[in-house]
């Protein structure tokens, strides 16, 4: 089976292409720029590097979320598009099994946490020894929930993700099993995990993981911020609020009188 991969949840622009479980070519870049103008010239670099006739793929793998809004439809978007044209399905991968994937072949938990924002992450928790084992779906919760699932386990961890930063001082005080952090050159999702995560995958549901470039649509787990302030305004009748560009104002104002 050929597929290609594409990474567009979080910081990480990628793409990669793997072959009955040979890594063929990956190209991953964590820069200050949008997704929306590295990806289109990444994956033509991978494809003119690596040889690649589109033809020969058995479909486009990509991480389907939790992640950034944006760079979840970036990546949707071009999924969708190569799909559409080569009429080939697309396979979505949970991109915090992938994320998990990095660590394959540990002896300790793997817990991978993406900042949500708001004193929140999006997590799970893996075992990685001999195949991945998810014993903790995808999920946004906060890291005092988190924290106190990992120490009723009693287990080691080892977290992974753009959360650890953001994080790592309360999961230092709250987590009370022995832990660690991945290394820099595995701390962030790469398209090469989603690739061969995505033909394992396959291996073990078949044409059940497919949809159709048509269908797919990601997994955001969470409303966006632009959702949750139009249910906050119809809410509290602020419709008006909200078209002008006031609502948090106003809301603030009400809380201090």
């Amino acid at each position: 089976m050929k597929i290609l991969a594409i990474e567009a949840s979080g910081l990480t622009a990628g793409c990669a292409v793997a072959e009955d479980g040979r890594l063929i070519g990956d190209y991953n870049i964590q820069y200050q720029k949008t997704h929306s103008q590295t990806l289109v010239p990444m994956l033509d670099g991978l494809k003119r590097m690596t040889d690649l006739d589109l033809s020969t793929l058995d479909a486009i793998a990509i991480t389907a979320g939790p992640g950034s809004f944006t760079g979840l439809r970036i990546g949707a978007a071009t999924a969708k598009g190569i799909g559409l044209a080569l009429e080939k399905p697309i396979l979505p991968v949970p991109t915090v099994d992938s994320l998990a994937f990095n660590l394959f072949g540990t002896q300790d938990l793997v817990c991978p946490v993406m900042d949500a924002r708001r004193r929140q992450v999006y997590t799970g928790i893996y075992e990685e020894r001999e195949k991945p084992v998810c014993l903790r779906p995808q999920c946004a919760v906060s890291v005092e929930e988190l924290a106190e699932d990992l120490n009723g386990r009693g287990r080691e961890v080892i977290f992974l993700g753009d959360g650890v930063p953001v994080y790592r001082k309360m999961l230092d005080e709250l987590v009370k099993v022995p832990h660690r952090y991945a290394p820099g050159h595995l701390a962030l999702q790469r398209a090469a995990s989603t690739a061969v995560l995505a033909e394992l995958m396959y291996e073990e549901k078949g044409d059940a993981c497919l949809v159709s470039s048509d269908d797919f649509r990601p997994e955001y787990l969470r409303k966006s911020q632009a959702e949750r302030q139009k249910e906050e305004a119809e809410l509290h009748g602020k419709m008006a609020s909200l078209a002008a560009g006031r609502l948090v104002r106003d809301l603030e104002a009400e809380k201090r009188t």
